[in-house]
C-alpha cells in the first residue's frame, strides 16, 4: 500500500492495482497536464495536474464503492478505471481537444488503445483485470461505469473542489462527502437516495458558478483560442500528426509551437502572456441563430472575410462560439417519494441557472491590441451582429484593457 499525501483529500491510500498502475509512463505523463490549461494565466495558483486529479478520483471512487458495499472484481475495476479516467488527455486538458478530434474522432475519454497496450495493459493483466472492460468503465457504460463518468460521478466531485482549492475561488466547494453517503443504485441507476434534491442542487449550483468565474473566464477563453488556432496550424505542417500531439504533454506542445515558424509567435505570446483582446463580446441575444451551429470550416471562412475586410493579416483575426448552452447536471436523478425524478422536474433553481447560463453566453472575436477596434467593425458586419446590442470594440473604446488588469 501506498499513502499520498494530498492538497484536497488529505491522505489517499492507493492499494493493488492502482498502486502498480500509478508508475506506468501513461500515467506518470499527467504529471505534465495541467488540470485546467489555460486558466494559470487568470489564477497563478491554478498549476495543479490531471496526476492529482486523477488520485483524487481514485480516493473518492474507493469510498464511493465502500459505501455501496462494492468489492471484489467490480470495485478492482472500477478503481482502476477511476484511476485511469484520464490518461486519454490530451496537452493543456480540454483546451486543444476539439482540434485533435477533428483529425482523430476520438475524445479524451476514448481509451481502449492505451488500456489494452503497453505498459497499462500488461499491469491490468498481471492484476487478473480485463482491459477492455476498465475501457468501458472510463467512458461511463455499465450500471458501476456511472461511478466513473455520469451526471453524479466521482469525477464532478473531485474536479469542483480541487479546481476552487488551486484558483482560490470558493464557488466549487461541495459537501463530496454527503454526495457519496447519498449514492445508491436503484433499478441499475445511480442516484441519490430520498430527501436529497438540496444535496443534487449543490452539485448543480457549484458548476454553474464555477463556469463563468474560471472555466469560461474571458482570459481563459482567448488564451485557450489561441492554443488551439496554433496547434491547428502545427498539424498543417509535415512533421506531425493530430495521434502524436494528442500524446503530447503540456511542455511537448510549447516547445514543438516554438520551434516551428508558422506557431512561433502564438508560443511568445502565450508563454508571456501577450495575449489578443475582446474585438467583440457578443450576447447570445446578438448573435443571429445559424452561427450557433457553425462548423469548422464555416468558421474559418468568417475569420478569413474578417480580416480582409479589416485589412489584417489573417492570423490576427481569431472566432469563438461556443457550443449552445447546457447544464449535464440537471439531469441527476434523485429519489422523491420512493421514485426516480430527474433534478429539472424537482428543483425551480434549474430554470433560473438555465436563464443565467444563457445570459452569460458570448461569442468572441479577439485580435492583437492594437487593431481590436477595425476587427470589431469588420466583424460586426461579417457575422451579421446585432452592433446595438453586441459588445464591439469600437463601442466601449479602452474597456479591453481595464478589464484585463482587473482579473
Amino acid at each position: 500500500m501506498t499513502t499520498i499525501k494530498d492538497s484536497v483529500h488529505d491522505h489517499i491510500e492507493v492499494t493493488g492495482v492502482a498502486e502498480a498502475l500509478l508508475d506506468t509512463p501513461e500515467m506518470q505523463r499527467l504529471r505534465r497536464i495541467k488540470q485546467l490549461g489555460t486558466v494559470q494565466l487568470v489564477y497563478p495558483s491554478a498549476n495543479h495536474t490531471r496526476f492529482e486529479h486523477s488520485l483524487g478520483v481514485y480516493h473518492l471512487a474507493s469510498r464511493a464503492l465502500s459505501h455501496l458495499g462494492i468489492e471484489g472484481d467490480a470495485a478492482a475495476h472500477v478503481e482502476a478505471a477511476a484511476l485511469l479516467h484520464d490518461v486519454g488527455h490530451g496537452p493543456y486538458s480540454h483546451n486543444v481537444e476539439e482540434v485533435t478530434h477533428r483529425h482523430t474522432g476520438k475524445y479524451h475519454d476514448d481509451v481502449e488503445e492505451l488500456v489494452t497496450r503497453g505498459t497499462v495493459g500488461s499491469v491490468l493483466d498481471d492484476h487478473g483485470l480485463d482491459p477492455k472492460r476498465v475501457a468501458r468503465l472510463v467512458s461511463g457504460d455499465a450500471k458501476f461505469g456511472q461511478l466513473v463518468s455520469g451526471e453524479l460521478d466521482v469525477d464532478r466531485m473531485d474536479y469542483l473542489v480541487r479546481d476552487a482549492h488551486h484558483t482560490g475561488v470558493p464557488y466549487g466547494t461541495i459537501d463530496h462527502e454527503r454526495l457519496i453517503r447519498e449514492l445508491t443504485f436503484v433499478d441499475g441507476e445511480l442516484v441519490l437516495a430520498e430527501g436529497n434534491v438540496q444535496t443534487a442542487e449543490s452539485l448543480l449550483l457549484a458548476r454553474a458558478l464555477m463556469n463563468p468565474t474560471v472555466y469560461a473566464h474571458h482570459v481563459a477563453r482567448i488564451s485557450k483560442a489561441m492554443l488551439r488556432r496554433a496547434s491547428e496550424q502545427l498539424l498543417s505542417e509535415p512533421d506531425i500528426d493530430a495521434h502524436e500531439l494528442r500524446r503530447m504533454d503540456d511542455y511537448d506542445l510549447l516547445v514543438g509551437l516554438r520551434l516551428n515558424p508558422s506557431t512561433a509567435d502564438f508560443a511568445d505570446r502565450l508563454a508571456t502572456r501577450d495575449l489578443y483582446k475582446r474585438a467583440v463580446w457578443a450576447e447570445l441575444s446578438d448573435v443571429p441563430g445559424s452561427l450557433l451551429d457553425a462548423d469548422h470550416e464555416t468558421i474559418v471562412g468568417f475569420e478569413r472575410d474578417i480580416a480582409d475586410t479589416a485589412g489584417v493579416p489573417a492570423e490576427s483575426v481569431i472566432v469563438d462560439i461556443p457550443s449552445r448552452p447546457s447544464m449535464t447536471e440537471s439531469s441527476s436523478r434523485v429519489m422523491v417519494n420512493g421514485e426516480i425524478r430527474q433534478l429539472e422536474r424537482e428543483s425551480p433553481l434549474v430554470q433560473a441557472l438555465r436563464t443565467a447560463q444563457e445570459q452569460q453566453w458570448r461569442l468572441g472575436v479577439y485580435a492583437p491590441e492594437g487593431v481590436t477596434e477595425t476587427v470589431g467593425r469588420a466583424a460586426a458586419d461579417v457575422l451579421g451582429l446585432d452592433v446595438s446590442g453586441a459588445l464591439v470594440n469600437e463601442v466601449r473604446g479602452g474597456l479591453n484593457t481595464t478589464l484585463d488588469e482587473f482579473e
